[in-house]
């Protein structure tokens, strides 16, 4: 089954928030990734990595 959901943090900090967000994903066995891409750092690599989604 491919990713439905995708959560992308702007830094590794966010994690402490967004786990909760895989943990209730993961619960409803819905299919996700996590990445930390960050949009000002590296803006190609964030529009790259959705152009794939």
């Amino acid at each position: 089954m491919s990713i439905q959901v995708a959560i992308i943090m702007g830094s590794k900090s966010d994690w402490d928030v967004m786990s909760h967000a895989a943990a209730m994903l993961s619960e409803l066995d819905i299919q996700h990734e996590a990445k930390v891409i960050s949009a000002h750092r590296t803006p190609d690599l964030l529009d790259e990595y959705c152009a794939k989604l």
